[in-house]
């Protein structure tokens, strides 16, 4: 798919380059030296579209002052065909370069043909990737924590799609240990409570303390009543988290639903248990020499892999720990399924954790090239009311979760709010989000969306349908705001190969924000009804142009387009 941006600096290098060897030919400038020097969007339009430094580069090994050479250059520069217009010489030697009618004329074109794949790279080359993220607790409802991890998690996934890569998204569910027996006590004493009256049973200290947990056990016993009383403790725990647990992983894929993320993989950690996987795992580390035994308890040696501390595998009670499970888990995913890159979305208070896991990847006897294995670790998220923040639900007064937000707020604005950039805490401002003016950013965008659909439609009962893009008279879209547009438009395959390269899908949002700042500040300057027919074509198509690309953005971010608002 074309990087018009590319694309322009690659055909400046070989232009510049054909003109030295024409140069050198005459005499004008030496034969035989190495033209250096890279080619850049200059920030002040005055410099022209692109400018280059190659006459600096070279001076010292051509030995002639840099305006000279490109003097010399310049008189040897043949734009005929080309992308630009014309090329000045500014300052001790800068080329500076102006587009053409040609390269505008080919982004309406590249937008036009591609369609929903505008913006489609090849970076990846079809590269493996697995994305693992939410990967919430199961024993309770998600929150507003995981909301913001599976719009990052999601749209990256999207981004690295989009840059050519083979992605799969995962969801781990922590199905086995500590907090899913304790999940069975919570629900089997809240049950209890139920049948033999609140003060006859003690609540674990340690236990859920969720409402969910009430409503589960109301639940079993509005169903089968006080017929698990007088089963056995260990039986009856079973029974409670074989019937809560898969309900409770149904309520988060029916919720994730509706907040449009789908997962190819929900992959159960119960798998790695009942495989012998992490067994297997552990009895690698130790014949590797990487373990040793404390206390009854066997460690691993992970300072001996550069981390800051060494972590238990098996505890004394025969128990493997998360942090054991976790290694086999990373292990399945290389090893056993052949991922060639793995990413892990994780919260801010992960961090170290996530510092010392890599090292452990590092073991030679995991046989897992730990380079493969990366982070995108996210900050918090503060949700705020009128200045003030909000942790409950206006409608349950219970801690708010990601369906209560879902109820308050569009699934628009969640998830665009949500894409925020990564690495800095985020402030939610709940007001904001509900808010149609320009002041809310998902507004802005889908409202130029909308904008457009309407001014097409409109436009069609005139009779003016948006022409394709070689019936279009370029030499028309000559203002700054047309200009200044299309190379918006252009910068997107480059925005989608940064997002990718930096896992980094806010910059979908800042992008698409621009976008359509540029696409209002056109429309406002430039009058489309009422020109000349070629004008009105010519105007009509930049700005169908614009609403393809910015439903190309929305799509990756998972925002609906609204043709009408």
């Amino acid at each position: 798919m074309a990087n018009l941006i590319e694309k322009a600096k690659i055909q400046i290098d070989s232009l510049v380059r054909a003109a030295y060897k024409k140069a050198a030919q005459v005499g004008t400038l030496p034969s035989g030296a190495t033209l250096r020097g890279n080619v850049e969007i200059p920030k002040d339009p005055s410099h022209g579209d692109y400018a280059c430094g190659y006459a600096m580069a070279s001076a010292k090994e051509m030995k002639m002052a840099p305006r000279k050479i490109a003097e010399a250059l310049l008189e040897n520069l043949d734009l005929e065909g080309s992308y630009f217009a014309s090329c000045q010489i500014a300052g001790a030697g800068f080329l500076n370069f102006t587009l053409s009618e040609n390269w505008y004329r080919e982004v309406i074109k590249t937008v036009e043909s591609e369609g929903s794949r505008y913006g489609d790279i090849e970076v990846g080359k079809g590269e493996k990737v697995m994305v693992e993220f939410v990967s919430a607790n199961p024993t309770g409802p998600m929150t507003i924590g995981n909301a913001r991890g599976g719009v990052l998690g999601d749209t990256l996934s999207s981004v690295l799609t989009k840059a050519g890569y083979d992605v799969t998204r995962e969801f781990y569910v922590n199905d086995a240990g500590n907090q899913v027996d304790l999940f069975g006590k919570s629900i089997e004493a809240r049950y209890l409570q139920l049948c033999l009256g609140e003060d006859a049973v003690e609540f674990p200290d340690n236990g859920y303390h969720g409402d969910d947990i009430k409503e589960l056990a109301k639940i079993i016993y509005d169903e089968h009543g006080d017929k698990y009383v007088n089963m056995g403790a260990e039986e009856r725990e079973k029974a409670f988290v074989d019937f809560a647990l898969p309900r409770n992983i149904a309520l988060m894929k029916k919720h994730l639903e509706r907040y449009r993320i789908n997962f190819d993989n929900w992959f159960l950690e119960s798998s790695l248990h009942k495989s012998g996987y992490v067994k297997e795992t552990v009895d690698l580390l130790t014949e590797g020499g990487l373990t040793y035994e404390k206390d009854g308890a066997l460690w691993l040696k992970n300072t001996a892999l550069g981390a800051d501390k060494d972590e238990v595998l098996r505890r004394s009670n025969g128990f493997y720990t998360y942090y054991a499970v976790d290694i086999a888990y990373h292990r399945n995913k290389f090893v056993e399924r052949k991922f060639d890159r793995v990413i892990d979305v994780w919260g801010a208070d992960h961090h170290g954790h996530s510092i010392r896991f890599k090292a452990t990847m590092g073991a030679e006897c995991l046989g897992i090239d730990k380079s493969k294995l990366d982070f995108l670790i996210m900050q918090m998220v503060r949700l705020v009311r009128n200045g003030e923040t909000i942790k409950v639900s206006k409608r349950t007064g219970k801690a708010l979760t990601l369906n209560d937000l879902l109820d308050e707020i569009s699934v628009d604005a969640c998830r665009f709010f949500f894409n925020a950039k990564p690495d800095t805490h985020l402030e939610f401002d709940l007001d904001l989000a509900i808010r149609q003016d320009s002041e809310n950013p998902v507004y802005y965008v889908q409202y130029a969306h909308a904008r457009i659909c309407s001014l097409i439609k409109i436009l069609a009962q005139d009779g003016h349908a948006v022409p394709a893009a070689d019936d279009v008279d370029m030499g028309l879209l000559k203002s700054s705001e047309e200009k200044d547009l299309i190379k918006q438009i252009s910068l997107l395959p480059d925005e989608i190969r940064l997002a990718a390269k930096d896992y980094d899908p806010s910059r979908i949002n800042r992008y698409v924000i621009d976008l359509a700042s540029k696409f209002h500040k056109f429309y406002n300057t430039c009058r489309i009804k009422g020109e000349a027919p070629d004008v009105i074509g010519a105007r009509l198509k930049l700005a169908d142009t614009a609403r393809q690309t910015i439903k190309v953005c929305l799509d990756i971010i998972g925002v609906q387009a609204p043709e009408q608002m």
